[in-house]
């Protein structure tokens, strides 16, 4: 890619950038300021959607963060994320939004959703300089199967193919392929037991424990936020409190936030607000955001 048209693309972007709006009902029909290609495989491309603050500058260095969407790794499209990353790109934070490979569009499995995930993270921070963002500042979100694959990124080695990263122009300064580890979670209702009893254990029975999120947590994960409602269908509510135990118990932080009554996907829209605030303060106290939310829940 040619870093210079890609500097120019950006900058105009800016230039063009619509009304900056929150909130979810005017979001609906909100356009990310600039897409870009981020990985080929074959004769797939796939896209970063990306969200940027107004008077953002190409030469700065802002926190970011990168959205996977929901879907079951069948389905579902990078417009999931829009009205967050719109209204975490007013709040002043580079907000982008991962195209990866899916069942019902491109024949694939878990697995290959895990490495586009890695793959995304790793060609953001590689090319944080051209659109003004902090490396060292990237968390990842995601919601269901999207939080899986964000978690997989942040506590799991395995499903990473550096060259065709590397082919794709997601190397470092020093010629190696960038970290694809976020700098923080924050996921919504992730899926993140995938082992016997798990969601999505049959799909991925032969290597379940190197995908499953739960069974891979050490010291080295993110700090990360959670939300899942008391109802969900797909994980109980002892799993995740679960998962919070294991984070503690490995010095990392997790802050879960449990929503009485609710069941899958809550967040999209009975709990946007609410989830979106939590998640506001949350990247504030890593120093993602400065000052309070510009949300308000009653």
């Amino acid at each position: 890619m040619n870093m210079n048209w890609n500097r120019l693309f950006v900058t105009t972007a800016f230039v063009l950038a619509i009304s900056l709006t929150g909130f979810r009902s005017a979001a609906q029909v909100q356009q990310p300021d600039s897409i870009v290609v981020y990985k080929t495989v074959g004769d797939i491309e796939l896209e970063l959607h990306l969200f940027f603050p107004q008077h953002h500058s190409p030469e700065g260095k802002t926190p970011a963060i990168l959205f996977f969407h929901g879907g079951g790794w069948k389905g579902g499209n990078p417009t999931h994320f829009y009205p967050q990353s719109r209204y975490l790109a007013r709040r002043g934070m580079v907000a982008a939004n991962a195209e990866y490979r899916i069942k019902n569009k491109h024949n694939t499995t878990p697995r290959e959703a895990v490495e586009d995930a890695k793959s995304a993270i790793r060609w953001l921070r590689s090319h944080a300089a051209d659109f003004g963002i902090d490396p060292d500042k990237l968390a990842a979100g995601g919601g269901s199967a999207g939080g899986h694959i964000a978690a997989a990124a942040g506590m799991i080695d395995d499903f990473a193919n550096p060259q065709i990263d590397a082919d794709s122009e997601s190397v470092s300064t020093a010629g190696t392929p960038a970290s694809f580890r976020p700098d923080a979670l924050v996921l919504f209702n992730p899926v993140f037991d995938n082992g016997p009893g798990g969601y999505g254990y049959e799909r991925v029975k032969p290597y379940w424990r190197s995908i499953s999120p739960l069974h891979n947590i050490d010291e080295h994960a993110p700090p990360t936020i959670l939300f899942f409602g008391t109802e969900d269908d797909l994980v109980p509510v002892s799993t995740i409190k679960r998962f919070k135990r294991r984070m503690e118990e490995h010095g990392v932080r997790c802050d879960l936030h449990l929503y009485e009554g609710y069941g899958h996907a809550f967040f999209n829209e009975a709990k946007y607000t609410e989830t979106l605030y939590e998640a506001d303060r949350f990247l504030e106290s890593l120093g993602y955001l400065e000052g309070p939310p510009t949300l308000s829940v009653e």
